[in-house]
């Protein structure tokens, strides 16, 4: 029987994925469909993605699958058979990463979930098939130039941060649950208009779009693929880009290139960056926008305090951490950023 998990420690897995020589793919895919015993499916997926070197980062819930992953470019077709053959996924979309240097993930984790996004909806009369209208990259081109149009962004304040579409309302909280009512109370009084959702591979915005809908609301649709797929069919058609700067990814990579433009600022100077990085003192970890200027002068470090910390012995830095709660642990001007400090 094949090992269901992995026991190698990440440092060297990281290092072999550093010294694969094949090129690999960045994929994302999900999709809203039952799954009776996700446990089982789970194993079942995994004996077959780590037999063809698959890494990545993948959800399995009874109402369907989230998937990040990278798969070695030779087996593409390999892992697109198995991944058909599946009911429930034959045939489904793979969004393709549009800024890859395949270095995405260095491991396979499949981990089953009460849900694929946690919603925090309890109405057991909301029903996922009802959901909003996919549009394309030129519908969505289209829908914006429309002054009937009210976009949605259903991602988190540090994904929108460092780029987001044209005329996009950002629904300011870190966690979809909380974006779902919020986002119906913006609209209230725009319940005939377009309304449009949006998120980086579609997954978020089309449990939206199908919650709009349960609250009334009947002009909706949402961008298939998400900002993923946008950017590639606007790649493809030669269409303008109406999103602009960056799109945040959760792997290493932390984001990719839409366009050229820089909307965002260093989170300790104030000058123009897009950078995302996690602060390096393990007590710490806070996910900010920090410079190469930046980067220098505080060791990759959120703060002077923090870089105090990160230069101390290990054991010291063991001690300062412990019963530390990071919690998650995002850099957003809206809420109270908690530090270890050394007193404490």
């Amino acid at each position: 029987m094949a090992l269901l998990h992995n026991r190698i420690n990440n440092e060297e897995l990281k290092k072999r994925l550093m010294g694969e020589t094949d090129p690999r793919t960045t994929i994302s895919f999900y999709n809203y469909f039952e799954i009776l015993n996700p446990h089982e499916f789970r194993d079942y997926l995994y004996k077959h993605l780590q037999q063809i070197k698959v890494f990545g980062r993948i959800y399995v819930a009874k109402e369907g699958i989230n998937a990040q992953i990278s798969v070695p470019s030779n087996n593409f077709e390999t892992f697109n058979s198995f991944l058909y053959s599946i009911e429930g996924l034959n045939g489904i979309r793979l969004n393709i990463a549009v800024d890859d240097d395949g270095k995405s993930f260095w491991v396979l984790r499949i981990k089953v979930r009460e849900k694929i996004v946690a919603d925090g909806i309890a109405d057991d009369s909301f029903n996922m098939h009802q959901k909003g209208k996919y549009v394309n990259a030129e519908q969505m081109n289209v829908l914006l130039n429309d002054p009937d149009t009210v976009v949605i962004d259903m991602r988190n304040h540090y994904e929108y941060e460092v780029g987001h579409f044209v005329k996009a309302l950002e629904v300011p909280s870190d966690t979809f649950r909380e974006q779902l009512p919020m986002a119906v109370d913006m609209m209230k009084g725009n319940e005939d208009k377009n309304i449009i959702m949006y998120c980086t591979g579609g997954i978020r915005c089309e449990k939206a779009s199908a919650f709009m809908l349960h609250k009334g609301f009947k002009n909706v649709f949402h961008l298939e693929g998400g900002i993923i797929n946008y950017a590639r069919q606007i790649k493809e058609k030669g269409l303008e880009s109406k999103f602009i700067g960056k799109n945040f990814v959760f792997d290493e990579r932390l984001g990719e290139k839409i366009t050229e433009d820089v909307i965002a600022k260093c989170h300790q100077c104030g000058k123009p960056c897009d950078t995302h990085t996690n602060c390096k003192n393990d007590g710490c970890h806070l996910l900010f926008i920090q410079c190469e200027e930046c980067a220098v002068q505080f060791d990759g470090c959120c703060s002077e305090e923090c870089k105090e910390i990160y230069h101390l012995p290990e054991e010291q830095q063991k001690e300062i951490r412990k019963g530390i709660d990071k919690g998650q642990n995002i850099f957003n001007k809206s809420k109270v950023r908690l530090r270890p400090r050394l007193n404490e």
